[in-house]
């Protein structure tokens, strides 16, 4: 399959390229959109990430007689942003589905820092892996506040009370989503992109080592997007936390992740750091785009799209 070739040949030329921490971790190049971690609490936080890796992967739906998505390998580094992206219809939520154990492949493995994510239970892996999906609701008459608190429904037994540690999670992951003016809100009296930024908050309580978020720029503003981009940043350079995200904006995903996985026709075209992966070739053949790339951009490949290429 060329897409696998591809993502191989790219394997091989980031790896080369990647150095490898004092515990054995990838970490991102030191030219990469995402600075290398530079004091003591960062650097500890980087050492004890978490990777995710699927390998042989075949994906469908039960309404589907051929895979949506077949995949060689895919890997979500420990301690870095990786974005998935590509058109629609690529197969990137479908993969980042799978990656959370929300969709079993009917092939092939996927692996939580070398445990079988299917071997865990659900509890233990919403204690270290969180998915933000794009299909979500909640009853309407939670608040924001009452919704966040959901997040932290993995760290508690059954018959236990919230306690400190729940309400600092939950006063952190309010701010850094930005809703501490919502806090008191129902859902139901929440526009689009305030409802996206209370789900945000509810993720963000549930403190896993893994964070998984499929299009949450989605009905947001630039203002709110970049927050949203913003946050996820802090999160992977403060705490360490393995980010995958799938992003439509090709150029926000260049400017905000360490590495692109490129999805087209349902397989990975390409993969490694933004500067190498973003090319005029690659907007050409998967996104059907005729544009310039600025690969020397301070904050990564710059793209001037000129014209849509006939199908």
């Amino acid at each position: 399959m060329q897409g696998n070739e591809r993502v191989g040949r790219a394997d091989s030329d980031a790896d080369a390229k990647r150095r490898t921490n004092a515990n054995g971790k990838t970490a991102a190049p030191s030219d990469s959109v995402g600075a290398t971690p530079t004091d003591d609490v960062t650097a500890k936080s980087a050492a004890d990430a978490v990777e995710l890796q699927g390998k042989d992967l075949e994906i469908g739906y039960p309404a589907t007689t051929e895979p949506v998505v077949e995949c060689e390998r895919v890997l979500l580094p420990a301690g870095e942003v990786t974005a998935l992206v590509g058109p629609n219809g690529s197969g990137k939520s479908t993969l980042l589905k799978a990656m959370a154990n929300q969709l079993a492949p009917d092939a092939g493995t996927i692996r939580l820092d070398g445990e079988h994510v299917q071997s865990l239970d659900s509890k233990e892996l919403a204690r270290r892996l969180g998915l933000l999906s794009q299909e979500h609701d909640s009853p309407a008459s939670l608040t924001v506040e009452e919704l966040a608190y959901h997040g932290r429904y993995p760290h508690r037994g059954f018959f236990e009370s919230v306690g400190d540690d729940d309400r600092r999670a939950v006063e952190r992951a309010i701010e850094l989503a930005g809703v501490e003016h919502l806090r008191e809100k129902s859902m139901k009296n929440l526009s689009g992109g305030q409802k996206q930024l209370a789900w945000i908050a509810m993720v963000l309580a549930q403190e896993t080592d893994v964070l998984l978020l499929d299009e949450p720029t989605t009905y947001l503003d630039l203002h709110h997007q970049l927050r949203v981009m913003e946050v996820v940043r802090t999160l992977n350079r403060e705490q360490g936390v393995t980010v995958g995200i799938v992003l439509h904006d090709i150029g926000q995903a260049a400017r905000f992740a360490d590495n692109l996985i490129a999805m087209k026709d349902g397989e990975p075209y390409d993969w490694g750091p933004p500067r190498e992966v973003v090319t005029e070739e690659l907007l050409s053949e998967v996104f059907r785009v005729d544009a310039s790339v600025d690969a020397d951009s301070p904050t990564g490949p710059h793209i001037a799209p000129h014209r849509a290429i006939d199908e």
